[in-house]
């Protein structure tokens, strides 16, 4: 865990070095400006420097909140997710939407002044575990800051949108991806990347705002250990790795929170699961922490330097990563006041750290049902780990609570000084871990070393309903000082918006199902709610212009749940229909009405194959396959349902798209590298066998 004589020791080199430094900016979007956080603006992705999505503005309230109404809305031309957080800046408002795409809005009347396309490549989709998102911009000076899906960083005019600089961030031809928001501070642009699925070495890495230099670049995992290290910290962090871990890439990667801290002079950021999943195939020599990743690690904003860090999932063998939102505050714990750190991650307890030592202040559940562990230490924070939750040690299928989606995942939270509480997107989802003694390293897709088929959901009515009716969400209001929930709002589906906290006493937040809600932010009574046609990850925004507030959201479902849940583990999955939504007090605007929902009757080739080359292609769809196209072959809204493929019946045109990538233009690249011939056509023969047992359903 933490250790402050580690700390003072690990010194990390500057990798610019000597490099000239261009002074922060003295005119627009400035750092000071920044520092003061959201007023009629909202102008970095967390709302302050603090990251805590509160907004002082009240004109609408829990009074009035029931006169707000759709001023104006701009569909987008990207159907894919949308989890940008909208930027408000001197009248503009800038989002990004699926496929790093951005766009700059009149805030008033929704006008199109400029857009952007980084025209990222659609091969690149297979190194994204999660959709082709993006999570918004940053603005600083007079420049608009993109992170591209393929990892370049891209500075635009804020008045034009052109392209000033544009930088490749991670090594060339790697299968690293950004989805993040970047950060900026100090004159430099901090960003890291995702892909700790795919044999990444994840990093944070800091970038002149004005030329695009790298300053400096953090990893957070060791490379190989005979080789010299970038940083002390390394050579700590390699005696808790065994065997040859560096050639799968060790994980750790920095896809999401980013936060810099003005009281400290910190920066804060969280890091991914290691990689592979399972440690059996990464300490192969015994068990290890695998620092540092599941961690939040602290550095000093101008080298890079390591300050401390604290590790929530040692060796981390369920994907629980803790790249979720930090938020920084002041609490009174224990009749002191302290300046904490607040964290939800996905493993499902709320941790409360002290902001400048990284120490342990406390630890507690956030969702019910936790089994991978029993509790948490009370002085170190260290969990209790359930030993039936070492799958690939007891050699048997593991059911955990929470699974990999999170009890809390990238959706953004927020705090409101004025409650004292913490308003969580939960999820309440499990996940069916198991030991792969086959597994061998590939270079397509996801490599875990975990066998994941015995989680498919059978063709089982009453299974099938079940599972939906377990998989669900909630809103819950967290008391950090007090460790327990105050009030809880249950949701249908996991994996429902982010949320925004106002002084109005409200808590706006939209939900999987399409609809866009207002919550008092002290009892959570629903006070408002708006019909948005299509299902909302993003987390909300509100400004003020000329006196009048108003809030701004992006719709267009997508994301983890649609792409690798599907339709056979959820209740019910909106289609996608992206548009950005203004909404202001007496505005009496309205949405066009969803186009309506036409269900594909399946009429698949008969049922052919070997028992045998049906398990094959079972394990090989849901280990590879169903990270796109669903849990057991039943897809989402976004990505082609196989059962429904034109080329089922015709092996050699399977094999044309899956084995040799005719469809690559489209996003399917060929996975000849990954399997052979006969391994192709098992998938197809399982995907056969599955739309022939929903069609059974059918006529039931």
């Amino acid at each position: 865990m933490r250790s402050k004589a580690l700390a003072l020791a690990m010194l990390l080199p500057l990798a610019a070095c000597g490099k000239q430094v261009s002074a922060p900016p003295t005119t627009g979007v400035t750092d000071e400006l920044i520092a003061k956080g959201p007023s009629d603006e909202w102008l970095t992705y967390g709302g302050d420097r603090a990251e805590q999505r509160f907004s002082p503005l009240d004109k609408v309230t829990d009074k009035n909140v029931g006169e707000l109404g759709m001023a104006w809305f701009a569909d987008l031309d990207t159907a894919r997710g949308q989890e940008a957080t909208p930027l408000m800046h001197d009248g503009t408002l800038y989002i990004t939407t699926a496929w790093s795409m951005v766009k700059a809005y009149d805030a008033r009347t929704g006008a199109v002044k400029w857009q952007y396309d980084p025209k990222v490549p659609r091969e690149k989709l297979v190194d994204v575990c999660c959709d082709a998102v993006n999570r918004g911009v940053a603005l600083y000076g007079d420049k608009v800051y993109v992170a591209t899906l393929d990892g370049r960083l891209v500075a635009l005019g804020q008045k034009t949108g052109k392209v000033i600089w544009d930088k490749l961030t991670i090594p060339k031809d790697s299968h690293m991806a950004i989805t993040g928001a970047p950060r900026v501070v100090k004159g430099m642009v901090l960003i890291g990347s995702a892909g700790a699925e795919y044999f990444t070495r994840g990093y944070l890495a800091a970038f002149d705002a004005e030329s695009g230099a790298e300053r400096w670049r953090f990893y957070t995992v060791p490379g190989d250990p005979s080789k010299p290290q970038e940083g002390k910290h390394l050579e700590a962090a390699a005696k808790t790795w065994s065997g040859e871990f560096w050639k799968l890439g060790g994980g750790g990667t920095v896809w999401d929170s980013i936060t810099y801290d003005p009281a400290t002079d910190l920066i804060y950021f969280g890091t991914a699961n290691a990689e592979p999943w399972n440690p059996a195939y990464r300490n192969t020599d015994g068990a290890g922490d695998s620092l540092y990743t599941a961690s939040i690690v602290a550095v000093k904003p101008d080298s890079g330097e390591y300050v401390w860090h604290f590790q929530e999932t040692p060796e981390d063998r369920w994907d629980f990563d803790s790249n979720q939102q930090i938020t920084v505050a002041d609490l009174d714990i224990g009749g002191q006041k302290r300046h904490v750190i607040l964290h939800a991650p996905k493993n499902g307890f709320f941790y409360v750290l002290d902001a400048r030592s990284g120490e342990f202040i406390s630890g507690k559940p956030f969702v019910d049902g936790i089994n991978w562990a029993r509790g948490l230490d009370p002085k170190t924070g260290k969990p209790d780990i359930n030993p039936d939750a070492k799958y690939e040690l007891t050699g048997k299928p593991w059911l955990g609570i929470p699974g990999a989606v999170g009890a809390h995942s990238w959706t953004p939270m927020s705090y409101s000084p004025r409650t004292g509480l913490v308003y969580i997107p939960v999820n309440n989802t499990a996940q069916a871990y198991s030991h792969d003694p086959d597994w061998k390293p590939g270079t397509t897709g996801f490599q875990l070393g975990i066998d994941a088929s015995p989680g498919n959901v059978p063709a089982d009515e009453a299974v099938r309903a079940a599972t939906k009716a377990a998989m669900t969400g909630a809103l819950v209001a967290f008391d950090p000082v007090a460790g327990e929930v105050k009030w809880k709002v249950p949701l249908q589906t996991p994996t429902n918006g982010g949320t925004l906290a106002t002084a109005g006493n409200l808590v706006f937040q939209g939900t999987a199902l399409g609809d866009f809600r207002a919550y008092a932010a002290d009892t959570g009574k629903q006070l408002w709610s708006f019909p948005a046609y299509s299902g909302i990850l993003a987390a909300p925004i509100t400004y003020s212009i000329d006196g009048e507030q108003y809030v701004a959201v992006l719709v267009g479902w997508g994301g983890v749940w649609d792409v690798s849940g599907g339709k056979g583990v959820t209740s019910r999955i909106t289609p996608n229909i992206s548009r950005l939504v203004v909404f202001k007090l007496g505005a009496k605007g309205a949405l066009p009405a969803p186009p309506p929902s036409v269900e594909r009757v399946l009429d698949p080739p008969p049922v052919s194959g070997t028992p045998e080359q049906i398990a094959m292609g079972s394990k090989l769809f849901t280990n590879s396959c169903s990270v796109c196209h669903g849990n057991a072959a039943v897809a989402g809204s976004l990505n082609p349902d196989l059962r429904h493929s034109a080329v089922l019946g015709s092996a050699e045109a399977w094999r044309n798209i899956v084995f040799d990538g005719a469809l690559a233009h489209n996003g399917m690249v060929a996975w000849k590298t990954q399997f052979n011939a006969d391994q192709i056509d098992a998938i197809r023969l399982y995907v056969i066998k599955r739309a022939n047992e929903d069609k059974a359903l059918e006529g039931k």
